[in-house]
């Protein structure tokens, strides 16, 4: 599929020295492999139980055979950190001779340090040399990097650092690492990486962890007092980048180490204007928020300025019940009654899970006074036990504006449709509704 699809991109196969494999790859279309032989006496023994003639006797043949098959060929040495350099240099220039195209250096279990890496990559360099590190002790971006810096003229690497045990080197990061540390013009089109790495970790079912750089989601977010007062007045000094040029767009959470500005900030941004004291005691009920550990989002924010500046709030949405049915032999459906602005609607969905159909029931029953898209879905269990308290948060979209809810409870799809309607209901609320802090100091006199 890969070798049809007409890309602008050579399709190359991993394949062991063996003739079968290289007539797969080739009967598949591709261009060329990568083709894979144990270089380190500790695979060579233990694994293949040959010795050192024999590889060098197999890894050369399938070098042939493959180019006897049109193939560009990229012999690579696994285990080829642990190898013995002198063994592993005889096997490359043989291969070279017999015709492979490329070589590869493989630190199969991500044992190389920058150092080591800058002494043995120059005298393996008889033809053009990519390297291939694993991150098992956190080092492949920076072995990846010393390698290129040392004449590597190639980088595998990864969407996410997607591989065995620890991963690979990470696309984005090395692509970044490059154009913003070496100032070396990769050529990627960089403003779609984050598209890039959400689109593969939605395909593949493996989340981005939080705290990763370039991608995660807090990569360009912000709490601290003084690094989002500090980003507010000039974002690079507390970023190294800008968060547009990988597509990403800057953001200020509130919790316990929030300041005044950051706080005051994100309530211009919601349509809110309080005065000094109001301000304040705002900002402390967000820091006793934080302080017991809850994930404070657009929908508390707002439930509190609604609170301390006495903002007459009227929710559009109330629930009056909903019914969930689910079982090994049923699909998933959820019914909902709602009063929307003062009319009652009834809906009903079939969902992948009870959640999915509730929170599609949720969508369906509002659809008449607005489209709102759920962007993203996080629970927590804050208890143990199966009667655990779980905390679920929710991103919800309308029109282009974005606001995040919360709800616990020990029900999850309880807790999901609190969440959902807290959401629908911030961002249903009246677009012309005032909320200044002249206007409520008229409405409560």
């Amino acid at each position: 599929m890969i070798s049809d699809a007409g890309l602008a991109a050579e399709c190359c196969a991993y394949v062991r020295a063996l003739e079968q494999d290289i007539d797969l790859a080739a009967d598949a279309g591709a261009d060329s492999v990568h083709l894979v032989v144990p270089v380190s006496d500790l695979h060579i023994t233990k694994k293949l139980r040959k010795t050192r003639a024999e590889v060098c006797e197999m890894a050369w043949g399938a070098v042939e055979y493959a180019k006897s098959r049109g193939l560009i060929v990229e012999l690579s040495g696994e285990d080829a950190s642990r190898a013995d350099q002198v063994f592993l240099g005889e096997i490359f220039r043989g291969g070279i001779e017999r015709g492979a195209d490329r070589l590869c250096f493989c630190d199969t279990v991500g044992l190389l340090t920058p150092e080591r890496t800058a002494e043995v990559i120059p005298p393996l360099i008889f033809a053009p040399l990519s390297i291939h590190c694993h991150d098992d002790l956190g080092f492949a971006l920076a072995n990846s990097v010393a390698a290129i810096r040392a004449g590597a003229s190639c980088a595998h690497v990864t969407v996410n650092g997607l591989g065995e045990r620890a991963g690979n080197t990470a696309l984005e990061e090395l692509v970044m690492a490059l154009e913003v540390l070496y100032g070396y013009r990769t050529a990627i089109r960089t403003e779609e990486l984050y598209h890039l790495s959400t689109l593969v970790s939605r395909l593949t079912g493996v989340a981005l962890p939080t705290n990763k750089p370039i991608v995660g989601e807090m990569a360009f977010t912000h709490e601290s007092g003084i690094h989002a007062h500090g980003v507010m007045r000039d974002a690079s000094t507390y970023e190294p980048i800008q968060p547009e040029l990988v597509g990403r767009k800057r953001r200020i959470v509130l919790g316990k180490h929030s300041g005044t500005a950051a706080v005051e900030a994100a309530l211009h941004e919601m349509g809110y204007r309080p005065d000094e004291e109001q301000l304040a005691e705002i900002v402390a009920r967000i820091k006793r928020l934080g302080d017991a550990g809850k994930r404070i989002t657009d929908a508390d924010i707002m439930a509190i300025a609604d609170t301390v500046m006495e903002v007459d709030y009227v929710p559009a949405i109330e629930l009056k019940q909903f019914t969930i049915v689910s079982g090994s032999n049923t699909v998933p459906t959820a019914s909902v009654t709602m009063l929307v602005k003062g009319g009652e609607i009834t809906g009903a969905a079939t969902g992948t899970g009870p959640v999915d159909a509730a929170v599609k029931a949720l969508q369906k029953s509002v659809a008449d006074v607005g489209t709102v898209r759920l962007e993203e879905y996080h629970v927590d269990a804050i208890t143990g036990g199966t009667d655990a308290l779980v905390d679920v948060t929710v991103k919800l979209s309308k029109d282009g504006k974005i606001v995040a809810s919360r709800g616990a409870r020990t029900d999850i799809i309880m807790a999901s449709v609190e969440a959902v309607i807290a959401g629908m209901n911030r961002l249903l609320r009246e677009e012309h509704e005032d909320r200044s802090e002249d206007t409520h100091r008229g409405a409560a006199a």
